[in-house]
């Protein structure tokens, strides 16, 4: 008898850890759901501004950050509980941001005025994870928010795919960038684009798989993922199309892992290759023959001398955002081209931020994936598992696309990474520590 109250005991524990705010009144709900679905508008809303990479919509999605974090702050103090939840990711991205801050402070950045303007940008990003992991705890709120990120996926795909069929060079059929744009969607380069659809696609594939949906919910969600994954193969990007490869494989390896997903996991194997096929032909040999055109000497050159810069400061940098300023002394080869970023996010972090700052990112990705498969194990049965899964994997993908590209250093990327990372890991929180 003691040891099934024990057990019991342990299973309720287990039952109600991923969301610990079941006792929330009414008001901080409420105020939780606004927070919430004002947050997935701003971060939209970055998309829809060329990824929000200009002055204008940068600092636009810098003030929509503030303004929401403020309201949460408010409800706080309202309901005058001032908890946070026990995340494990706040410690290394207060880490990272001491590292900038010091920066900044002691002048040790080569360009101070790029320092301080991606610190306050840093600390945007640092509101949209705090928000997406205190305001999205509830059951309800996480299940609508999964229907609305697979809806946005979808209706986006079909925005970004049409007007490649329509008008391939400009952005909502009117704008024509630069000679060199790759575009589409409403990003100047296909690689962006992926970088945001791959994250994207993770939550209907794990839908489709899953248990939660019947009939045609099911066809609807798998028309969604078909068209998202589709997208990211028509966009041409290389880093795309492995990023969202890396993705399938490790959720085909835990479809195979368990033996009643066995049968799902060659369905999955014989859809997937029918739609590359499908693909392959339908874009009349583009996704082949970029396939074949891999070169990679300037990104490894750019890699190698950003690693020379880190060299010159290995502990903390030459400070956040400078890249583009100290670049130039060390590049290996010539071009007429501005080259602000090292297409390495993890290179260009280091050279900027020192090992201090790259063992602060380390420690978040530690974080993120111990955190994201602790809160997914359910994902087959239960709404907020299933996006803690599907944002794990959007995350994974987007971590593996960063050696080769920089999503993200651009703003809307970059939000949505850290929105992802707060929705996989939100289920891991177990208590509240009070203030």
């Amino acid at each position: 008898m003691e040891i099934d109250r024990y057990q019991h005991a342990e299973s309720a524990d287990a039952a109600t850890s991923c969301y610990p705010n079941e006792n929330q009144t009414g008001v901080t709900r409420s105020a939780s759901a606004f927070c919430a679905w004002g947050l997935l508008g701003l971060l939209i809303g970055a998309v829809l501004a060329f990824g929000a990479v200009q002055h204008w919509s940068e600092l636009a999605f810098e003030l929509g950050a503030t303004t929401l974090f403020i309201a949460w702050g408010l409800q706080q103090a309202w309901s005058r509980q001032f908890t946070l939840a026990k995340s494990g990711l706040y410690a290394p991205a207060v880490g990272f941001l001491l590292v900038v801050l010091a920066q900044i402070a002691f002048r040790m950045s080569a360009y101070q005025y790029a320092s301080e303007s991606s610190a306050l940008l840093y600390i945007a990003y640092g509101s949209v994870l705090l928000l997406a992991i205190e305001c999205l705890r509830d059951k309800n709120l996480r299940k609508r928010m999964t229907v609305a990120l697979v809806g946005f996926g979808a209706c986006y795909a079909t925005f970004a795919i049409v007007q490649n069929l329509t008008e391939p060079r400009k952005l909502y059929w009117t704008i024509e960038p630069s000679q060199f744009a790759h575009t589409y969607g409403s990003y100047v380069s296909r690689n962006h684009y992926a970088g945001l659809m791959e994250m994207l696609v993770a939550i209907p594939l794990v839908l489709t798989a899953s248990q939660l949906l019947k009939g045609g919910k099911r066809i609807i969600v798998g028309f969604a993922f078909v068209l998202m994954a589709g997208s990211i193969f028509l966009s041409v990007s290389r880093g795309g199309m492995f990023a969202f490869s890396l993705e399938a494989l490790i959720f085909l390896v835990l479809l195979l892992r368990n033996p009643s997903h066995r049968k799902k996991a060659f369905a999955f194997i014989g859809m997937l290759a029918l739609m590359i096929a499908f693909l392959g032909y339908a874009s009349k040999g583009q996704v082949s023959d970029r396939m074949h055109d891999f070169m990679v000497s300037d990104r490894l050159a750019m890699t190698a001398d950003t690693l020379r810069l880190w060299r010159e400061r290995p502990l903390l940098g030459w400070g956040l955002g400078t890249f583009a300023t100290v670049y130039p002394h060390v590049r290996s080869f010539p071009t007429n081209l501005l080259v602000d970023a090292a297409h390495n996010d993890y290179a260009q972090t280091l050279a900027e931020t020192g090992i201090v700052g790259f063992a602060f990112t380390l420690w978040f990705i530690f974080v993120l994936c111990r955190k994201g498969a602790q809160c997914s194990r359910h994902w087959d049965t239960d709404w907020g598992a299933a996006l803690s899964l599907g944002a794990l994997l959007g995350c994974v993908g987007m971590l593996a696309h960063s050696f080769v590209d920089f999503n993200l250093q651009i703003p809307a990327n970059a939000a949505f990474f850290y929105f992802f990372a707060g929705l996989a890991t939100t289920s891991a929180t177990r208590r509240h520590a009070h203030l």
